[in-house]
């Protein structure tokens, strides 16, 4: 199989089917839950929203509060977002952090220091300046944005909970594991780690039962 950059629908497939042949653990969660969905999100500004709502909160929090936006002020646009006042925003459960972080967004966009077809067509280390540079933006927002949206294919971010939660579970690890040991883990599945993440958040959900509800 000819090692890609970004991967599609098949392409998953067959990288879950690569990745349980070098780990059993990666196995055992095919057997016991199938392959993980394609999770896909569109590159949009909305997007990007929609993952700042998701930091350090429940995806159903993020969701709440991503739902209640777009009732509220129809298709979610950085220039629509730019008119809202900080209490508008607050009634649809940002925080005052996530005000701030949503409104510098939208400027960004808004200036066209950054635009859609920057992000579709840059690179990911390009992509990561580009959107590090915006207050709130740190590597999980950009990580989560890389792999779900153009679906790089070698990402694992450390920095998600219910990801090394997974992790740990499946390999029989203490929750007190530190983070040297775990990223060492994560070395033979390079470079589709990516896949290997999206195998631990399959398993993750279906252990919790947790049900998502459209957006």
């Amino acid at each position: 199989m000819t090692i890609v950059s970004r991967f599609n629908e098949k392409d998953l497939v067959v990288i879950c089917d690569r990745l349980s042949e070098r780990d059993p653990h990666l196995l055992q969660i095919l057997k016991d839950y199938g392959y993980p969905p394609f999770w896909s999100r569109e590159v949009s500004f909305a997007t990007l929203i929609h993952i700042i709502l998701e930091q350090q909160v429940s995806l159903a929090s993020a969701r709440a509060a991503f739902v209640k936006l777009k009732s509220y002020i129809g298709e979610i646009t950085p220039e629509k977002v730019l008119l809202l006042s900080d209490e508008e925003l607050k009634q649809c459960y940002f925080s005052r952090q996530k005000t701030k972080y949503a409104k510098c967004l939208a400027q960004a966009f808004v200036e066209e220091s950054i635009t859609v077809q920057q992000l579709i067509h840059s690179t990911d280390e390009e992509i990561r300046k580009i959107l590090t540079a915006i207050k709130g933006i740190g590597n999980w927002t950009v990580d989560v944005f890389l792999m779900m949206c153009l679906h790089s294919v070698d990402l694992f971010p450390f920095g998600d909970i219910a990801l090394v939660n997974s992790l740990k579970h499946v390999k029989h690890l203490t929750s007190d594991t530190d983070g040297v040991y775990l990223e060492s883990i994560t070395e033979p599945w390079k470079p589709y780690r990516t896949v290997a993440a999206f195998m631990l958040w399959h398993a993750y959900i279906c252990r919790k039962k947790i049900v998502f509800e459209s957006a």
